[in-house]
């Protein structure tokens, strides 16, 4: 199939496709003697993985390992773990982070009387350096 096919069949544009290839996330595609990229079920599949992983929040750097781990069968799902709780622990940070800024953005917005008053103390709250 060519990379439109396969952009369809996975789910990853035809854009990030190239872009994958140009940074060795997955192998450069075969090409045809006019140039045009060949694809197979394989490829798809292996598209597919990194769409889910991304959709998972993962890194291309992580999704390199992971991809290196899933193609691997001699792997110990050990490593697998590792890379998994690592991001589980960021997304722990990250998620402590974004409740921290919801809760400032809340208090602030509760404080703001709303109406044609300049005084805002939503925009204090910003402009405040702490």
């Amino acid at each position: 199939m060519n990379i439109g096919q396969a952009a369809a069949a996975s789910g990853v544009t035809a854009k990030m496709i190239r872009y994958y290839e140009s940074i060795g996330l997955v192998p450069a595609a075969l090409r045809t003697d006019s140039g045009y990229r060949v694809y197979g079920d394989r490829e798809v599949h292996t598209l597919r993985f990194i769409r889910r992983a991304r959709k998972l929040g993962f890194s291309l750097e992580r999704i390199a390992g992971l991809l290196s781990l899933w193609q691997d069968g001699g792997r110990a799902s050990a490593d697998v773990k590792r890379i998994a709780l690592d991001h589980v622990a960021e997304l722990d940070e990250r998620i402590r982070e974004l409740t921290e800024m919801r809760d400032t953005i809340a208090t602030l917005a509760a404080c703001c009387h709303g109406d044609d008053r300049p005084d805002c103390p939503i925009l204090q709250g910003i402009a405040s350096t702490g």
